[in-house]
């Protein structure tokens, strides 16, 4: 879709799906043509027959009983071969408009995705879940029925409309004046009391995201919330929601439901005002106008057929004010679509990439293309200025300058952070809750980029790094596990999609998971839901370091791995961990310290600062802040 902000979000969404199914849209709209001309041609018909009976019977007649007949069979035949065309028409065009926008749909829901997969962690972390969900389910279905529905009424009307206008024109203007008169208060009419149901529709939307964010929540929760007997408070809060929903829905559904019965008395009022002039006019053999001539006969067949027309105005100016609920509400589902669409992508500006090579008779590295062939990963760095290319070895030598970085541009949380990790190091991070562990490893990974400093991955810029090839080259275990939907094999072999089943359960392995795994009645084809709900605290995070595992990266990054998991649990997954950080470089976040003391480097940070670092026997004789942390004199909080 193409960016375009001066114009409104739903003008966006309905050119972008004319764009895309332009040949569906195009043959409905023909077919819309005939179906608003087979509303005209009946009024038509009725006068022309009308005029040949008050003619026949006439004394003045100029023609005979079976010439009469015959020119009534014939307006009759025209009468009902229209309505046959307009019937096909109109079923085909419901069914191009039902294919094209449920196509429309699919291609927007994943374009919804995609784009979505393609965003920095910064909006989802700003971003209610829920709130993005119902963007998905509620917000794409508003544009759903605005496509197949309303988009196509909103076409009949308006050919209609103008059909109508021009035959009442043509039969006489004095009585379209009245019309128009009546059209106009219900445009007013429509204006005044759409235009509040619209504001409340729009905010109806918003609050619908609101509302399914709270529940996404509380269900989440759900274990604390019943933990600390919250459930009333829980329920008074959601009545807040539900009740300040309840009151914008109301209010948008009271002036809807207002506006049909208002235009249809209009209706009512303008249908027998038409037909009581009509008779007038008629009767006093007043001269008739039209935007052909002035001065015709006011024949009795210019009553009866205005009669029709007139119900077929009001009808359109209905069908337009019923259409106003749909559209009002895909206002409001447009924007946040378009919202969504318009949220900046992560940039990767990086073009150091991560290849498979070997060293050659001479000792350099080069690239092979063959996986059989490679017994090493490097780094792929082309040099535009020299026109040449280098290659360094993967080895996870990880080293920070000087780095000042904070979530939003006011508020600075790491200061002034150097760091240097070689390979195969273990680096330990100790520190309270928000002294920056957790923000050092987002910007190693490229979460987020520092403001300030630099960082070097194997000597490289780590912002010349392919953020994916950067990636690729890092493993995590964190504390909270991510399982999703499948078999424990898909699970594990997440880590590394072109896994065989045999370097997967070589990873369980390593991990010390395949005891438990085989002892499932599926074993490896054991099928999880629900973030592993049938599994244990203990047998996900083994399953996390699998996974870890099966990606044999050279940098593996532990945010607090065991500290939701008790001690004897915990033994299984260091050692799992053990297994897993040999020849590695290694970061480890830990609130137990028992789990980092034969780290190669401790750093104890406070408030975004490295204030001490060394071993843990370095640490110890200094009787500093670790040694505090450690004797147990203050507590990481």
């Amino acid at each position: 879709m193409k960016k375009d902000k001066k114009k409104p979000a739903i003008i966006r969404i309905i050119l972008d799906y004319i764009k895309s199914y332009k040949k569906y849209f195009i043959c409905a709209m023909i077919c819309i043509v005939f179906t608003s001309l087979g509303n005209i041609v009946a009024p038509v018909v009725l006068q022309k027959i009308t005029n040949i009976l008050a003619s026949w019977a006439t004394n003045g007649a100029t023609f005979t009983t079976q010439e009469a007949w015959n020119e009534i069979t014939v307006h009759l035949i025209v009468l009902a071969s229209v309505y046959v065309v307009s019937i096909c028409a109109g079923l085909t065009y419901s069914q191009l408009m039902a294919i094209s926008g449920q196509k429309y749909m699919d291609t927007l829901r994943k374009k919804l995705f995609n784009h979505m997969e393609d965003l920095p962690i910064r909006y989802f972390d700003q971003h209610d879940k829920g709130d993005i969900m119902s963007i998905y389910i509620n917000d794409v279905d508003t544009v759903r029925q605005l496509i197949i529905n309303s988009l196509a009424e909103i076409c009949i009307c308006g050919f209609t409309f103008i059909a109508v206008v021009c035959t009442m024109l043509s039969f006489s203007v004095w009585i379209s004046i009245i019309v128009f008169i009546a059209g106009t208060v219900m445009v007013l009419a429509t204006k005044h009391i759409g235009l509040n149901s619209s504001k409340n529709f729009i905010s109806q939307q918003k609050l619908i995201g609101k509302q399914e964010g709270y529940i996404e929540e509380m269900m989440n929760g759900l274990k604390v919330v019943k933990s600390f007997c919250h459930e009333e408070e829980s329920k008074a809060d959601f009545d807040k929601i539900n009740m300040e929903f309840c009151e914008v829905s109301t209010n948008a559904n009271k002036y809807a439901n207002i506006l049909m019965p208002v235009l249809g008395n209009i209706g009512n009022l303008n249908y027998v005002i038409t037909a009581v002039v009509g008779v007038l006019l008629f009767m006093f053999d007043v001269p008739n106008l039209t935007i052909y001539s002035y001065g015709t006969t006011f024949n009795i067949g210019i009553v009866v057929s205005f009669v029709p027309l007139v119900k077929q105005f009001t009808n359109n100016a209905s069908q337009l004010a019923n259409q106003i609920n749909t559209i009002a509400l895909a206002v409001g589902g447009c924007n946040r679509v378009v919202s969504l669409l318009d949220e900046k992508h992560e940039v990767d500006n990086g073009y150091v990439t991560l290849v498979r090579g070997k060293y050659d008779e001479q000792g350099n590295i080069v690239e092979v293309s063959d996986e059989k062939e490679a017994t090493l990963w490097a780094w792929k760095h082309p040099h535009i200025s020299e026109g040449d290319v280098t290659y360094t070895l993967l080895q996870g030598d990880i080293r920070m300058f000087n780095v000042d970085f904070g979530y939003v541009p006011d508020k600075i949380v790491l200061h002034d952070v150097s760091l240097y990790a070689k390979p195969g190091q273990k680096i330990a991070f100790v520190g309270a809750t928000g002294a920056g562990k957790t923000t050092i490893t987002n910007l190693i990974n490229r979460f987020y980029d520092i403001a300030d400093g630099k960082i070097r991955y194997d000597g490289i810029n780590i912002n010349k790094i392919c953020k994916k090839d950067l990636r690729r080259s890092l493993g995590m275990v964190l504390q909270d596990t991510s399982l999703f939907t499948g078999t424990i094999m898909d699970n594990i072999r997440y880590g590394k999609l072109n896994a065989t089943d045999e370097e997967c359960i070589k990873a369980a392995k390593l991990a010390n998971a395949d005891s438990f795994i085989t002892r499932l009645p599926h074993g490896y084809n054991t099928l999880l839901k629900n973030n592993g709900a049938n599994l244990s605290q203990g047998q996900r995070q083994l399953l996390s370091i699998a996974r870890a595992a099966v990606n044999n990266a050279p940098v593996l990054i532990l945010d607090e791995a065991t500290s939701s998991i008790d001690t004897r649990t915990e033994a299984i997954v260091t050692k799992a961990m053990d297994n897993l950080m040999k020849g590695r470089t290694v970061f480890v976040i830990a609130h137990r310290l028992s789990t980092i003391q034969n780290s190669d480097v401790i750093m104890v940070l406070d408030h975004g600062k490295i204030i001490e670092r060394g071993t843990h026997d370095d640490l110890i004789k200094e009787k500093g802040v670790y040694y505090q942390l450690y004797t147990g004199a203050f507590e990481l909080e």
